[in-house]
């Protein structure tokens, strides 16, 4: 029990950093700093505007109850821990 509490957290750290990363990705592709790379915006007498943005607040949300999953696992650790025989 004890060792897959301990992987199963270290799970949720991994993949909770990995959808961060994501989202922080997905957050720079999509936003206002692509207009210089799209060719049909680089022609003459052509303006490119950036028109809106899709709120991300609940893939922020996401990440945050990742990391809070996490800590409840970490904490889950220690009473795991508590019942085995390495403890005395």
């Amino acid at each position: 029990d004890l060792a897959i509490t301990v992987i199963t957290a270290f799970l949720w750290l991994v993949s909770t950093f990995a959808w961060a990363k994501a989202l922080a990705d997905i957050k720079m592709s999509t936003g206002a700093s692509i207009i210089p790379g799209i060719e049909s915006c680089k022609a003459p007498a052509t303006t490119c505007r950036f028109a809106s943005v899709t709120s991300m607040r609940t893939l922020n949300v996401s990440v945050v109850l990742g990391l809070l999953n996490m800590v409840l696992w970490g904490g889950n650790i220690w009473f795991v821990y508590k019942d085995t025989n390495l403890h005395n």
